[in-house]
């Protein structure tokens, strides 16, 4: 936590600024990524937008508003759905949570910023990054977060003006819960707790006395949730909403990885995980705690959309829920994130603008987490700092039809990249192999069309949106610095670290 910064509206800015101004000249003040220069209006409350912005970790496509599974309850999120835009094909930059969540708060993509897996430290690599809060801060916004919005050790104290640690979860006496050895997070079973024993719960909490206290100014308020990030242990009547007579699996082709050239098959890793889930029997329960862990966070989205719809703020606040990055559950053979393909890397994405969104419609153009730095900066009346590399959603949230030719690239790892347009998914390793699918005809992915001569004209269409810098990774954390709760997968980092420079520029 670090001390609060508070502009008064009724204070004098000019003298502030020679306050900070002064500040600065005896070396005081931090100065990475820090702007001093940069305009610090006192906005009024009725001339800006307030900001609620939710994340969920580790949420896919499962949500009940984008249909992902039919066993998914979520309630809450589908009513917030149907209030505002969801967009249909949203995308994450990287299937892994701080290069994602870099890439969404900096507006910087991994292949600029060599930011590609959890143990990368993004400070050093974009020592003059202006993230989304501290811009919304350098121009008089009131910029409190809580819970998980930069990943594990990388939070950023420059973008806060208050800062809520999330509490840890209970966890059961006995672990692990699903019989797996050497499970470590990789887990899942019933807590017999209550919802307010739960860290989410306690975050829900402190954003609720949030909107129950008067705002001066306009406030950015940012909601980390956890769940359903592993391991799935949630109170139990979660897990007895889905029975495990009832569970419905994820629908897959046994041969799919057969088409699958080597990098892919080495991030799906088949022999990993997928082979314990299947030898110890627990593809259904897998499933049950992952469909408990959405479960219960849509339990606490509902408490805070509640209290907010009840607060004085509901008629002048933009409310955006999304999701890191996408999940596997026994597709390709893959478990967790880490990989190229649909599953990892759909998110769920809501945006809620009053006097702008119409309720109830959806946008199927495609569309990257890193566009909605510039679009809350385009809704709130702010510049676009020049390192943002994505773009405003805004004439989409105005028209959903709205012409929209730019796919998605999402990145994992030097060199690997892969290239979503409305049709097609285009993947390329760092070896130079590829993937290709039509999702016209092929929504699961399971032809690769790559190789097939007919499609060589779609490849060379879509591989013009390949990054043509591609920075080599920054440098890795110490065991020391590694967040506690998601350690970074070993099974893949021999495909990463061993780059092929012969595709450098393309």
């Amino acid at each position: 936590m670090i001390p609060n910064m508070v502009l008064s509206l009724s204070g004098r800015p000019r003298s502030l600024l020679r306050i900070i101004l002064s500040f600065c000249l005896v070396g005081v003040l931090f100065v990475g990524g820090f702007c001093l220069a940069s305009e610090r209006p006192s906005p009024t409350r009725g001339d800006r937008p307030n900001i609620l912005f939710i994340a969920i970790d580790d949420l896919n496509d499962w949500a009940g508003f984008l249909g992902g599974h039919p066993q998914a309850r979520t309630a809450h999120l589908d009513g917030l759905a149907a209030r505002g835009m969801v967009f249909t094909r949203a995308y994450c930059a990287a299937p892994a949570c701080n290069p994602s969540r870099v890439a969404l708060l900096t507006g910087v993509m991994p292949a600029t910023s060599g930011v590609y897996r959890n143990d990368n430290p993004w400070r050093p690599q974009l020592p003059d990054a202006v993230t989304l809060f501290q811009h919304f801060r350098q121009h008089g916004y009131k910029v409190f977060g809580g819970g998980k919005l930069f990943h594990g050790p990388f939070n950023d104290v420059l973008s806060w003006e208050m800062y809520w640690a999330r509490p840890a979860d209970p966890l059961p006496p006995q672990r692990p819960l699903n019989g797996i050895l050497n499970a470590a997070q990789f887990d899942w079973g019933p807590l017999d707790v209550d919802d307010a024993a739960m860290g989410d719960s306690k975050l829900t909490d402190w954003a609720i006395d949030f909107l129950k206290e008067h705002h001066d100014r306009p406030f950015f308020l940012a909601v980390g949730y956890f769940r359903p990030h592993l391991p799935w242990y949630v109170p139990r009547p979660y897990f007895e909403q889905f029975p495990l007579s009832e569970i419905v699996l994820p629908k897959v082709k046994e041969d799919d990885l057969d088409d699958v050239p080597p990098a892919g098959i080495r991030m799906a890793n088949p022999t990993g995980d997928h082979a314990r889930v299947l030898a110890t029997n627990n593809w259904h329960r897998a499933v049950q705690g992952y469909l408990a862990s959405i479960a219960f966070v849509d339990a606490q989205v509902g408490r805070l959309l509640q209290a907010f719809d009840q607060s004085p703020y509901a008629n002048n606040t933009i409310v955006v829920v999304w999701g890191d990055h996408g999940w596997h559950l026994g597709q390709k053979q893959h478990w967790r994130k880490f990989a190229l393909w649909e599953e990892a890397t759909r998110v769920p994405l809501i945006i809620v603008a009053p006097g702008l969104t119409k309720p109830g419609s959806r946008c199927e153009r495609t569309v990257s987490l890193v566009d909605l730095y510039p679009t809350l900066c385009e809704l709130a009346g702010l510049n676009i700092p020049p390192q943002v590399e994505g773009r405003s959603l805004v004439p989409l949230l105005k028209n959903p039809e709205a012409p929209w030719e730019r796919p998605v690239v999402t990145t994992y790892g030097y060199m690997n990249h892969a290239v979503r347009s409305e049709r097609y998914r285009y993947i390329r390793y760092s070896d130079g192999g590829e993937e290709l699918y039509d999702h016209h005809t092929d929504p699961l992915e399971w032809t690769n069309l790559a190789d097939r001569p007919e499609y060589a004209r779609v490849k060379e269409e879509l591989a013009r949106w390949l990054p043509q810098i591609n920075r080599r990774e920054g440098p890795r954390a110490g065991a020391e610095e590694r967040s506690g709760r998601e350690r970074p997968r070993k099974r893949a980092e021999a495909l990463l670290a061993s780059p092929d420079t012969s595709l450098a520029g393309q």
